[in-house]
């Protein structure tokens, strides 16, 4: 991995634009109505934790996607 691609994972990538801010906006919008339905659909235990997680990490790569983008 070059110096510069590792820098650029580590950076912070403040959204430039509204349209930028409001795609990230509607990414978390999105989880979040998942994730409330997924809690209240599954039963407790280690399933619906790594869902739940899972659903945290595909958040966090989509909106890296968002931020990262030239």
């Amino acid at each position: 991995m070059s110096p510069v691609e590792l820098a650029n994972r580590f950076a912070y990538h403040p959204p430039l634009t509204d349209q930028r801010r409001a795609a990230h906006e509607t990414v978390r919008d999105l989880c979040w109505k998942l994730a409330v339905e997924l809690n209240g659909m599954l039963p407790e235990g280690r399933e619906k934790g790594l869902a739940i997680k899972s659903l945290e990490e595909a958040m966090f790569w989509s909106n890296a996607g968002l931020a990262r983008q030239d």
